[in-house]
């Protein structure tokens, strides 16, 4: 089983807490012998999805947006990014260079292609630029790939 993850970054400190046990608790559903999680691995959900399925057993693909993708996340997640990638069973990468908005759908529509099924760390309200949230579980949808929203009942993005 491939599951995908895709979710908003810069959530406050409560909401983490809460979309963390949200991914654990899903992730837990998985045959760990059988679970492929499939992640960007920027900070945020993306991160916390593929630490859970290495941690529960799982393996791990990894999508590369682009050539300057790791460039463009924040300094303090980069030793996180870098663990991750160690641990991935394999890497996918879109062929671009520019780690922009275009880039992230790409890596984005490459990720729903890989899955059976998505889980998105949202909170079901459009994306603040092209290629968010919104727009990767549209695109999941429109695909016909299975979509679990994963929101704390109450939160509220910054």
């Amino acid at each position: 089983m491939h599951v995908g993850i895709t979710g908003h970054r810069g959530l406050s400190a409560e909401v983490e807490r809460r979309a963390r046990a949200m991914l654990d608790e899903a992730v837990r559903r998985y045959d760990p012998a059988e679970l492929v999680g499939v992640s960007c691995i920027a900070d945020g959900p993306d991160a916390w999805f593929a630490e859970v399925v290495l941690a529960r057993g799982g393996r791990l693909e990894v999508v590369v947006p682009a050539a300057e993708y790791r460039e463009g996340l924040p300094e303090w997640h980069h030793s996180t990014y870098d663990a991750l990638m160690r641990q991935a069973a394999d890497v996918h990468e879109t062929g671009l260079a520019a780690s922009d908005s275009d880039a992230h759908m790409a890596g984005s529509e490459i990720l729903v292609g890989l899955v059976d099924e998505l889980l998105a760390v949202w909170d079901g309200k459009a994306a603040r630029g092209y290629g968010g949230t919104a727009d990767v579980v549209a695109y999941a949808e429109d695909t016909g790939t299975s979509v679990q929203v994963l929101w704390p009942q109450g939160a509220t993005r910054d």
